[in-house]
């Protein structure tokens, strides 16, 4: 038994949400959110509540009954609440640069790196840091971890992109006789 799927997801006010063919509808105050979600979970949309229960009785459809639960609650704080997250740009020279769609970043390398900016997402540089906000949670997850991976931080002097609550472990570095 699934605790989250269990639980009956509250909707807003100002939200409304649609099921047709599979293809979940969020619309809010910040926006509207589009999911597919397979029929093997019921999803049932009362007055103010929203309650999944299984379809069938295997290990799978046990294991998507939390996951769209979560999925569900996230769309809907998503369009209330729009998600962000902080990267801080550490190291002398790094730079970073938003420009109309895209985002350019000097990171110590021979070239600059460009990355194009998803649709519904949107970037503000200001010092070193990044905020990267926007109404679906794993878009701005994902695309937070794609600027991330193009230059890790590095644990002897910290240079590189971290999250704003990541802790760098720190190595001692070489000693001098």
């Amino acid at each position: 038994m699934s605790r989250i799927g269990k639980q009956n997801i509250i909707i807003p006010e100002k939200t409304t949400l649609s099921l047709k063919d599979g293809l979940l509808s969020v619309k809010g105050p910040k926006g509207e959110i589009n999911r597919y979600f397979k029929n093997s979970v019921d999803i049932n949309i009362a007055d103010k509540a929203v309650t999944l229960s299984p379809a069938r009785n295997d290990l799978a459809t046990k294991a998507l009954w939390g996951t769209y639960a979560s999925h569900i609650s996230n769309m809907i704080e998503g369009v209330n609440k729009p998600f962000s997250k902080k990267l801080i740009i550490e190291g002398i020279g790094f730079k970073a640069e938003v420009k109309v769609k895209d985002l350019h970043l000097a990171l110590g390398f021979s070239h600059p790196i460009i990355v194009a900016i998803p649709e519904g997402i949107t970037v503000v540089h200001e010092k070193g840091t990044l905020t990267i906000t926007g109404i679906d949670k794993d878009l701005v997850g994902q695309f937070s971890a794609e600027i991330r991976a193009l230059k890790k931080p590095e644990p002897y002097k910290g240079k590189g992109i971290r999250y704003d609550n990541e802790v760098i472990r720190r190595k001692q570095g070489k000693k001098s006789v």
